[in-house]
């Protein structure tokens, strides 16, 4: 596996969609986006940002309790792109995963997916994926530091 990191320090929940934003306008068809950061941690409004990139028209919100929302938008060339916004606070095992079609979603190539509490299918992401990790600091509530690692599998030639 390869890592590549970047890191932001955000002020305000504007910061983090802006980040949000210009990280999404890099995203295409079938990436998978794991969201990591405590309740509160703005993983929500950096989904906002990528939506923007999208132009998104519907309102962004947390799916916790419908686990998935579906948005339409269009990318950089003007094509049509779907995007899944998974909540997976409230599932807990595999059979919960299972369930709702989390593996055959995960591994969609025509959308977008981006999950939000990401460790509860932790096990279930393929290998090639970004990870968000949004973090509250001790020393300043107000601000959000945002670290993306883009994980990618080597390929063995």
């Amino acid at each position: 596996m390869e890592e590549s990191r970047t890191t932001f320090l955000s002020h305000s929940e504007e910061e983090t969609k802006q980040f949000g934003k210009e990280f999404g306008e890099k995203l295409s068809h079938g990436d998978v986006v794991a969201l990591y950061g405590e309740l509160g941690a703005g993983k929500t409004e950096f989904v906002t940002g990528i939506c923007e990139a999208f132009d998104v028209e519907e309102i962004v919100t947390s799916p916790t309790f419908s686990i998935i929302n579906q948005y339409f938008g269009t990318d950089n060339r003007g094509d049509d792109i779907t995007i899944y916004h998974l909540d997976l606070y409230r599932l807990h095992s595999k059979e919960e995963l299972d369930e709702i079609g989390f593996t055959e979603c995960v591994h969609s190539q025509n959308v977008i997916k981006i999950i939000e509490w990401a460790e509860h299918g932790q096990a279930l992401l393929p290998a090639v994926h970004y990870s968000v990790h949004i973090t509250i600091p001790e020393t300043d509530e107000s601000h959000r530091i945002i670290e993306i690692v883009e994980v990618k599998e080597l390929s063995h030639v």
